[in-house]
């Protein structure tokens, strides 16, 4: 792939290609204000809810604002219906839809992906006098960006300028282009960066480069993003900033050029006299902790202490996982104490960064009383740290005690998640509990969890190795409720034992169920 390189002042370093296709998507058909209602009540007998609510509201009010038609779009749930309500309100004497009106129903229709109903009310915008607000195509660029439509993206930008009259500013251009980039759209980024250079007397500025410098440091392609400061640097409105530096850091942090990362932020201080703050030491002691540096990620926690910047609370649960991935468990626990000291309260991530360490070194004792303490200080744990404890649990074979927290904690109104289930059925079908593993499934499946494909597999296989072929049969028949289709040694071999125990009817039974399904 071509790599995206520039030069705004003197030309650009770009292919073109063609112009993006609108894609086509099933919506509501569009029917303009005029017409619509000439149709649509011949169709409805009777109204719908909304209509008559609207009626009444004529009634006792004769005129509806625009503040109550924006409300009543909004709570509307039916796309139709609100697009309905949009029409109505129009046939009234002296009224005439503005910028937040058609904002609702733009936002309306771009939830329930309306498309086509999109472009149609994008099409009459263009024949309103009202003054439009440049934010309504901002926030439908970002939809159709969900919607991995990228072409309507740049399609929406370009709808800006007929629509409200005035070119696109600085942040729209940002907003496009940062959105096509994400989505690694790098020819509609290019063509889209033609366009713009061509068409708009507009000069980028630094958010603007900022996006490129972050496109090829996500891409390992720094030498490119260096070019691009190179040509920041040319000009008073694009100056490298903060986040330029943070940026370039960060990318040499991930190749392991830690050395050019100091350097850079040596040259950041001393000669553009840019400020860190606490993002930008972050990226230094992450990067020094995920090459196993921690004793130089706690010095450069020292350096920013020392220059005035305290630390957060995100700083602190880096450097106390840089020490627990070394199994520096001591330098951990003083590293979380200072937290306390600090005046700052550690948050989930800090307690469960520590509360793994303790696991992965065996100290249960340790991590459990953590995870309670966590709780009296009214820290709320996650599904992540209860995950981390329960693979504690099971390494130590403290089986008992990893069922008792499933069976119990969702009772007390803690979420779990499939990998709670999962991780500790994996550890009994490890040690051979296979009992009790049949009764976790059973336990799972009432909750609405599925175990993996392999594991399901494994315990029918071996239920039947130990005998329990009845047991296999009931977790066959559950399993098979949730869309289970299981490999045919699997189920072979669960015929193969009920046959053996001369119970044939239940082999014919499953025979059908698997057959059949």
């Amino acid at each position: 792939m071509t790599l995206l390189k520039f030069s705004f002042h003197r030309h650009c370093w770009f292919s073109s290609s063609s112009s993006p296709s609108s894609k086509q998507s099933s919506s509501l058909p569009w029917i303009s204000p005029a017409q619509y209602f000439k149709t649509a009540f011949q169709k409805l007998d009777p109204p719908p809810k909304s209509i008559n609510k609207l009626h009444g509201t004529q009634r006792r009010q004769k005129f509806i604002s625009h503040e109550c038609a924006i409300s009543m779009i909004i709570h509307e749930k039916d796309p139709q219906l609100a697009l309905e309500i949009f029409n109505k309100v129009s046939e009234q004497k002296g009224f005439n839809h503005n910028s937040a009106t058609y904002a609702a129903i733009l936002h309306k229709l771009a939830q329930s992906k309306k498309f086509k109903a999109i472009d149609a009310v994008l099409h009459q915008m263009k024949y309103e006098a009202c003054k439009f607000h440049e934010g309504i195509f901002l926030n439908l660029m970002k939809h159709f960006s969900k919607c991995s439509l990228h072409d309507k993206v740049f399609e929406i930008f370009n709808s800006i300028q007929p629509i409200i009259r005035e070119k696109p500013s600085l942040k729209a251009i940002s907003t496009c282009l940062n959105l096509l980039i994400d989505s690694n759209q790098i020819d509609l980024a290019r063509e889209f960066l033609l366009s713009f250079n061509k068409n708009l007397d507009l000069k980028p500025n630094t958010c603007i480069f900022n996006i490129l410098v972050k496109h090829h440091c996500k891409t390992g392609d720094l030498k490119s993003a260096f070019d691009v400061v190179k040509e920041m640097k040319l000009s008073t409105i694009s100056y490298p900033n903060l986040i330029t530096y943070s940026t370039l850091m960060n990318g040499l942090c991930k190749s392991g050029r830690l050395k050019e990362a100091v350097d850079l932020f040596e040259e950041m201080l001393s000669k553009d006299q840019i400020l860190p703050d606490t993002l930008t030491y972050n990226i230094l002691i992450n990067g020094f902790c995920e090459a196993g540096k921690v004793d130089r990620a706690k010095k450069i926690m020292e350096f920013m202490q020392s220059n005035g910047c305290n630390p957060n609370i995100f700083n602190y649960s880096t450097l106390i996982n840089g020490f627990c991935k070394e199994g520096r468990i001591p330098e951990a626990k003083q590293v979380f104490r200072e937290i306390k000291s600090s005046g700052l309260k550690p948050d989930t991530v800090a307690y469960t960064t520590l509360i793994n360490c303790f696991c992965r070194a065996g100290r249960m004792d340790e991590a459990t009383k953590l995870l309670e303490e966590m709780k009296g200080d009214g820290c709320r744990a996650d599904a992540v740290t209860f995950n981390v404890v329960l693979g504690g649990l099971c390494r130590e074979r403290r089986l008992e005690e990893a069922l008792g927290m499933l069976q119990r904690l969702p009772h007390e109104g803690v979420y779990l998640n499939k990998s709670s289930y999962r991780i500790t059925l994996n550890f009994l079908l490890k040690y051979g509990e296979i009992e009790k593993a049949a009764q976790l499934l059973s336990l799972m499946l009432g909750r609405g969890f599925v175990p993996h494909f392999a594991t399901s597999n494994e315990l029918l296989v071996r239920l039947c190795e130990v005998g329990k072929a009845a047991d296999a049969a009931a977790v066959l028949l559950g399993l098979l409720e949730t869309g289970f289709n299981p490999e045919p040694h699997s189920w072979m071999h669960l015929i193969e034992t009920i046959c053996r125990e001369r119970k044939l009817l239940p082999a014919f039974e499953l025979i059908d169920h698997l057959t059949i399904g």
